[in-house]
């Protein structure tokens, strides 16, 4: 008769991120989304947002105005988005998270702007304005676009690089510098002067070295 085994036979089980895993996969997550939702904004803010047409001697002329005549906002944000992304990685401990916020507040600030934007007029009715000649002329038949949407969803792009740097970015490597933490240049090592090399002894002369001396 045979015997049962009661050891329980392990089973495989999942491995687990490691923090490495976690750190790289972040880090990839951020440069993407925040250079995806900068471009995003660069180029969105650059099509036409409103569209409409005011009276002149009797009959209508069609307008149009793009995003950047509307809000320069999202643009700067944009700008300053990019720039935090790379500073992030040039600092370290408190800095990295005040860049890493400086990041997120640029992205929602770029959204928020290009929101309130989608809704705007006063750009349209200073072009109808001095296309009439009259200073009371008003658009009419006033229609938005879907771009000052696409920009806000850039926006959101770069909101999500910089919470991500918040909340990974202490994980992150960071630059690698010629310079120690007080900026003056490393000390390079000098090998000890070879007799029999006529030009490192000049080199250890000119320390104020003695060749001679063994080290």
């Amino acid at each position: 008769m045979g015997y049962v085994s009661a050891v329980p036979v392990p089973q495989p089980r999942a491995a687990a991120a490691t923090p490495a895993t976690s750190s790289r996969r972040s880090l990839a997550a951020a440069l993407f989304l925040g250079a995806a939702g900068a471009t995003v904004v660069l180029l969105a803010a650059g099509r036409i947002w409103a569209e409409g047409s005011a009276s002149v001697g009797g009959g209508t002329v069609s307008l149009d105005v793009k995003g950047s005549d509307v809000t320069g906002v999202p643009t700067a944000l944009a700008i300053v988005g990019l720039a935090a992304l790379v500073a992030v990685f040039a600092v370290r401990r408190t800095g990295r998270l005040l860049v890493a916020a400086l990041l997120a507040l640029s992205g929602a600030g770029a959204a928020t702007a290009a929101l309130l934007g989608a809704s705007d007029t006063g750009a349209l009715d200073e072009k109808a304005a001095r296309t009439t000649g009259d200073a009371a002329s008003t658009v009419e038949a006033l229609s938005h676009t879907v771009w000052p949407y696409v920009t806000a969803a850039g926006g959101v792009l770069i909101l999500l690089a910089g919470l991500l740097a918040l909340r990974y970015g202490r994980l992150w490597p960071s630059m690698s510098g010629r310079y120690e933490r007080d900026g003056s240049p490393r000390a390079r090592k000098e090998r000890p002067a070879d007799p029999d090399r006529p030009e490192d002894l000049w080199k250890a002369l000119d320390r104020g070295e003695d060749p001679t001396r063994e080290g």
